[in-house]
């Protein structure tokens, strides 16, 4: 299991009401259910739910690269290469990147898991990224509408070396990243806790916030709305292709002005 990744989502309602004491949260705990899968539910629940909810998505085994929704292929992939080995491209429906977060929700996530790393690794905030140390072990992105908002955390367990090859580095990045290459910058959160320690003390760190009320999958599989679309989906092989295109295009341009000037 190399492609392990831990997602916790976060939905939410704006603003909370804490007068009759702790808000009730849903806990919904998912085993490697795919990602385009839980980011389908997670925009239904943003969109026509009213309840909070806390989605835990533990392991995904199938390589897929996740871009935010303004994220451009031809910027952030080696198109060849995922083309050639057939990796999905998703494209969600959550910012990301470094786009501006609203930062006292980013305070709030990061309060919980110095809960959650309490006594483990050198943890912080670092920009917009979960990191030990100077390395990155989570990325966030959001949505946000007018009543709600979904916050939703990746973290990486595990991964293979040779998946960094299908992405480039990118051309905007945080600054204390300092221009590392991937493998110097981020780092495995195996090597620092227990899968299943880290999973029950997110929870522990969450229930000092909320009271958590299980759900069973099934009960987050309400009928879907008519007026509900999920925006976050698959990339088609035309859409890579033309991105390449666009990619040798732009390269080729900057060449003949480089040989005019």
């Amino acid at each position: 299991e190399n492609y392990l990744i831990i997602i916790l989502s976060s939905l939410m309602a704006v603003p909370q009401t804490r007068s009759m004491g702790l808000p009730l949260i849903n806990l919904l705990r998912l085993k490697g259910a795919p990602i385009l899968q839980q980011l389908h539910l997670e925009e239904r629940l943003l969109r026509t739910s009213y309840d909070n909810w806390c989605i835990i998505n533990d392991g995904t085994t199938k390589p897929t690269v996740v871009m935010g929704v303004s994220g451009k292929a031809e910027e952030l992939l080696e198109i060849d290469s995922v083309l050639r080995d057939e990796i999905p491209v998703i494209r969600r429906f959550t910012g990301g990147d470094l786009q501006s977060y609203p930062q006292p929700i980013m305070s709030w996530s990061s309060l919980i898991y110095k809960k959650v790393f309490q006594g483990i690794g050198d943890f912080s905030l670092r920009e917009n990224d979960y990191v030990l140390g100077n390395r990155k072990f989570g990325g966030n992105a959001q949505s946000i509408t007018k009543n709600r908002w979904v916050h939703h955390t990746s973290f990486l367990w595990d991964y293979e070396v040779s998946n960094m090859g299908y992405l480039k580095l990118p051309k905007r990045a945080p600054d204390y990243r300092q221009a590392r290459d991937h493998l110097d910058f981020i780092c495995r959160m195996k090597d620092q806790i227990p899968r299943s320690n880290f999973i029950e003390r997110t929870i522990d760190a969450v229930g000092s916030h909320f009271v958590l009320r299980s759900v069973d999958p099934e009960a987050s599989q309400s009928p879907l709305s008519s007026k509900f679309e999920p925006s976050s989906r698959l990339l088609k092989r035309e859409e890579l292709e033309e991105a390449i295109f666009k990619s040798r295009s732009r390269g080729a341009s900057a060449a003949s002005a480089s040989q005019a000037s």
